[in-house]
């Protein structure tokens, strides 16, 4: 069996999978991203619609996750339904998620929230949202009043996931390409529709303008927080895909450090663990990103089939940083299952090595429990171990949800 013994002896080892709000609940309606989702044009080939109904079949996740073997459920809470108005607090929401978080006690899920996965309430998005100073202290207002009101129920907490993720995605080809194009008229649209000119939606606004508020509500939030509740482990989430140098004249370095800015000091100095969400690696030239090998295998997102990866970022956390980590996503888009376990296994084995290395490393949560939506890819991108039906929500383990599940009771000499 394995020893989920952390540092700690009351916390696991975390085997578990994710997924986010938006993604999964459903009718997300006071959020940024339903109206962009909405607008003519738009970044978004469909709407998240009722995602997979998660806000009403919560119950039923969490107890498919408990059925694999799985001991952890990570999971985000909506913004804009807890504070659908600015000010508001709905007690109804958050009735929901203390439901959910029973739930998953119920269950034998350690729960760690996100509070914040991407999506903002309408009313912050209209009034230019981390791109304005004071967002950082609404954002922490509302991490306040989510730990003392369910502060008791969250076993971990994380303020933003892939708290970098506008600088990764300021270095993709598409950022300066057509696609920015509809980006910009999406956008001003959206500040059309609201009469808010200052519109902002944070996987569509300038990373210049919202890395210094997103650090600044982080600092603040991680404070806020362990005040509220000391005993909770508070942590950051990022996107930390492995860099490589490919040829004598790469820029290798420059890429990666437009890619973390000032997040690897941030998570050194306000955070009690950092989260590797890891998928695949980029191959850097002279001019940038490289194309994939020819030979290379492809997952259905597009990326490089490259596991190998994760161990090689669970390393330079553990190098840069210096907190304990948590591989908080990793996965593949496909349509393959058997390619997902391959996925899995070899992610394993690098995790596994990674630790007999003497990298502090305490739990692996896959991306993702369910086929979800996945943003701008609307529902054609499938991480999911669990199939969703389109229409009935029936949900259906795939193949690698029992393989995942199972592994919790093989010894992987995981101990700590």
């Amino acid at each position: 069996m394995i020893d989920r013994r952390l540092a700690s002896a009351s916390k696991p080892f975390l085997w578990g999978a994710a997924i986010s709000a938006h993604q999964s609940e459903g009718n997300n309606r006071n959020s940024d991203s339903w109206l962009l989702e909405h607008l003519e044009p738009t970044l978004f080939v469909e709407p998240a619609g009722e995602a997979c109904d998660s806000y009403n079949r919560y119950r039923e996740d969490i107890a498919i996750a408990a059925d694999l073997g799985l001991n952890c459920y990570r999971f985000g809470i909506e913004w804009a339904r807890l504070e659908p108005a600015f000010g508001h607090f709905s007690d109804e929401a958050f009735a929901h998620y203390q439901d959910m978080l029973a739930a998953c006690s119920e269950y034998g899920l350690q729960a760690m929230v996100t509070l914040s996965h991407f999506t903002v309430p309408l009313w912050f998005a209209k009034r230019g949202g981390f791109e304005v100073a004071d967002a950082a202290d609404l954002f922490v207002h509302f991490a306040q009043e989510v730990m003392r009101r369910l502060g008791a129920q969250i076993d971990y907490v994380t303020t933003f996931n892939e708290a970098n993720i506008p600088l990764l995605l300021r270095l993709r080809p598409e950022y300066k390409g057509p696609r920015a194009a509809i980006r910009r008229a999406m956008i001003a649209e959206a500040a059309r529709q609201t009469k808010a000119p200052a519109f902002s939606s944070l996987l569509f606004a300038d990373p210049s303008r919202t890395a210094p508020v997103l650090l600044d509500a982080h600092r603040k939030a991680y404070v806020a927080i362990k005040r509220e509740r000391p005993n909770v482990p508070v942590g950051i989430t990022l996107t930390m895909q492995d860099i490589q140098a490919a040829g004598p004249f790469s820029i290798a370095r420059f890429v990666r450090r437009s890619l973390y800015g000032g997040w690897l000091k941030v998570a050194a100095s306000h955070s009690d663990f950092v989260g590797v969400q890891t998928y695949t690696r980029a191959r850097i030239g002279l001019f940038g990103a490289l194309p994939p090998p020819p030979e290379a295998e492809l997952t259905a997102a597009g990326y490089e089939f490259y596991p190998q990866a994760l161990g090689n970022m669970i390393r330079f956390a553990a190098r840069k940083i210096g907190k304990p980590i948590y591989v908080t996503e990793s996965g593949i888009a496909t349509e393959d299952d058997s390619r997902r376990i391959a996925f899995i296994d070899a992610g394993v084995a690098e995790l596994r090595t990674c630790i007999a290395e003497g990298i502090p490393v305490h739990g692996y949560i896959h991306w993702s429990l369910l086929d979800n939506f996945e943003w701008t890819d609307g529902f054609a991108k499938r991480f999911g171990l669990v199939a969703v039906d389109r229409v009935t929500f029936e949900r259906r383990p795939k193949p690698s949800a029992y393989h995942l599940g199972g592994m919790s009771s093989e010894e992987l000499n995981l101990s700590n």
